[in-house]
């Protein structure tokens, strides 16, 4: 049996993983991608979304898709055309092969770090249930996808980086 030695890139990377996740600014972001989940959860449940567990109390949410008649796949390609990524996932005492699954999983740490909060997590809400919805209509998953880029583009990502002074694009 061989064992290779430590890659020092990763115990580096752990390294700054390690001492960021000790800041008090990490405590502060992960409270907002909590809250953001939440209000994204709220918000599906409202609209009669099944989601696992009632609710959330981390960073992501598991939707139950069989009442609705939809797949995990179909529900994920929809909402990718609409400009909303999401994952495929099986739910509890699925029928569905790994493939298709009856579930999606969603997080929000990506958006939070962009900038997004509730409000745009509300709105958010509304465009998954809007492209689920439409069941692969065109023009709807088009247009909630022109919606989408709008929101984005006042949440760029490294939005903080070209502000800086330090930066040549400022």
């Amino acid at each position: 049996m061989m064992q290779g030695g430590p890659l020092m890139h990763v115990v580096a990377g752990k390294a700054v993983m390690l001492s960021e996740a000790l800041a008090p600014s990490f405590r502060d972001y992960m409270a907002r991608v909590l809250e953001n989940c939440r209000v994204l959860a709220r918000s599906l449940s409202e609209a009669g979304y099944s989601l696992l567990t009632g609710g959330t109390d981390n960073h992501l949410l598991l939707i139950d898709l069989r009442p609705q008649g939809l797949s995990g796949k179909e529900a994920e390609h929809y909402l990718s055309q609409a400009g909303i990524f999401v994952n495929k996932n099986a739910v509890p005492f699925d029928d569905k092969p790994p493939t298709i699954t009856s579930g999606i999983r969603i997080g929000t740490p990506a958006a939070t770090t962009r900038g997004l909060g509730p409000e745009e997590m509300l709105q958010v809400g509304g465009w998954i249930r809007q492209a689920l919805e439409s069941r692969g209509k065109e023009e709807v998953l088009r247009r909630i996808s022109g919606e989408v880029g709008d929101l984005l583009s006042r949440f760029p990502i490294y939005g903080e980086i070209r502000k800086s002074p330090a930066s040549p694009r400022s």
